[in-house]
């Protein structure tokens, strides 16, 4: 994770003078919704990546939440489709900035990058996640 600019700057709503803000995320947590008797669980996969995936400060606008911590941000999340943004109600970013009192500056000290599938989506990427884990550790025993 890494961060370019100043987050602080992002307000509730998005703005295109805000593309100078980069955030890297190195790693994804997908979440699915599966009705486990009566009532819906969350299931999550955390993925790690290998190139980390840019999130410029243009794509987000500040969500009006009123109970976080100090330092700590939600955003909502837009895509890029041609020359429009989308706002993506499936893709969630948490940030949470510590203040250093000898530098006098913000730094960032967690992301959270969230995306909500669906299920089928959710068991096909499980399964490729299982397989590259698989294809990693080498030459080994297999399971019958």
């Amino acid at each position: 994770m890494k961060l370019t600019g100043n987050i602080l700057n992002i307000k509730n709503k998005r703005d295109d003078r805000n593309a100078g803000i980069l955030i890297e995320v190195d790693k994804i947590e997908y979440v699915t919704y599966k009705k486990d008797g009566k009532y819906y669980q969350p299931f999550n996969l955390e993925v790690e990546l290998e190139e980390p995936i840019v999130i410029t400060g243009d794509q987000l606008a500040l969500k009006p939440v009123k109970y976080l911590q100090e330092g700590e941000y939600d955003f909502d999340v837009y895509d890029r489709e041609g020359d429009d943004y989308v706002l993506n109600e499936n893709k969630f970013l948490s940030v949470l900035m510590m203040y250093d009192e000898e530098e006098q500056e913000h730094f960032l000290s967690s992301v959270e990058y969230t995306v909500t599938l669906p299920n089928e989506e959710f068991k096909a990427l499980k399964e490729e996640q299982h397989k590259l884990r698989q294809s990693r550790k080498g030459p080994g025993k297999k399971k019958k």
